[in-house]
């Protein structure tokens, strides 16, 4: 199925799940797009079935407390930021709920955390102001960083570069093998007082790069000059409480559409190509939406506040 407009306004939620008592802060979908996994501020991590549409599992870390989670490339281990006690991150089996290793460096909380697509790298960013760069395979850092402000960084999907927001100004891009010599390409960006960038992710085909900033501007960057191709509002409905807001969004699989979910609970789409809005789809999250993203395999979405609902294409609708 291709997506397009009349798709994408075929768009419904096919199950809402209420397991978290607080905001789910961040979800991932395994590589194979068959499972999918939440955490929480309750400091709970719950497994769902994305063929099934079920909970299947619910992990808790009471101790350590549970953010940024995501899965490495064994759908059994994940990576995770603490809320509490320290700002180590933590490598988790599923299978037993025991830890593997602990990755200690970073002095105040982790607000980054990204798994290399091809390998078992993985970097962080941190209130600190730094930036550093791990192997699963070893506690020890493998570089490091230091940054201006508050930093965000993805892996491009090819793994070969990362990409970092620096504040809500710049973006930097590093080769990955050779990261200490400096960014090989930095962007400026618009900027408003007060504001800082809430994410940062690369598009599935590479060309471009998904900026979202704390007051609910979200920009497409040309990932090879850093021209600003779209700018897209609308997701933030208060204006008193812009500020310091983390609203989830994503690009489609195809690349050609910005998901984004919004304030008052639903999810915009626009298209890349003409900066269009297509579709609001009405999710009816009692709370903001802080997490988005579609499934790498199966024509399906996921969206969350406290709640967590499953999203696919109405066929009737479509026939």
């Amino acid at each position: 199925m291709k997506l397009d407009e009349k798709v994408w306004r075929s768009f419904q939620i096919s199950k809402v799940f209420r397991e978290n008592q607080n905001r789910i802060n961040a979800l991932d979908y395994s590589a194979s797009g068959e499972l999918l996994i939440t955490s929480s501020d309750d400091d709970s991590i719950v497994i769902y079935d994305c063929e099934e549409g079920k909970s299947t599992r619910t992990l808790l870390s009471r101790k350590y407390g549970v953010s940024l989670i995501r899965y490495t490339h064994a759908p059994n281990t994940v990576l995770h930021a603490s809320t509490k006690l320290d700002d180590t991150i933590r490598y988790l089996s599923l299978h037993d709920n025991k830890y593997l290793r602990y990755f200690k460096g970073h002095q105040q909380r982790v607000v980054s955390l990204s798994m290399s697509p091809i390998d078992d790298t993985f970097i962080s960013g941190s209130l600190d102001k730094s930036i550093r760069l791990w192997d699963l395979r070893s506690p020890n850092c493998a570089g490091l960083m230091h940054v201006r402000g508050r930093p965000v960084a993805s892996f491009d999907p090819h793994g070969l570069i990362f990409g970092a927001g620096i504040d809500a100004e710049l973006i930097k891009l590093y080769d990955v093998r050779s990261f200490d010599r400096g960014p090989f390409s930095t962007f400026k960006m618009p900027c408003e007082r007060g504001t800082e960038l809430s994410g940062l992710s690369f598009s599935p085909d590479t060309k471009n790069i998904l900026v979202s900033t704390t007051n609910g501007v979200l920009r497409v960057v040309d990932a090879f000059n850093g021209q600003i191709i779209q700018t897209f509002t609308g997701i933030i409905t208060d204006r008193s409480e812009k500020q310091g807001l983390h609203l989830g969004c994503c690009f489609s699989p195809d690349s050609s559409f910005v998901l984004a979910g919004s304030q008052d609970g639903h999810l915009h789409v626009w298209s890349v190509r003409t900066g269009n809005k297509i579709a609001v789809l009405e999710g009816n999250h009692p709370n903001p939406v802080t997490c988005v993203a579609f499934n790498p395999k199966y024509m399906m979405i996921t969206s969350a506040c406290n709640n967590a609902a499953f999203w696919i294409p109405n066929l009737e609708e479509l026939q």
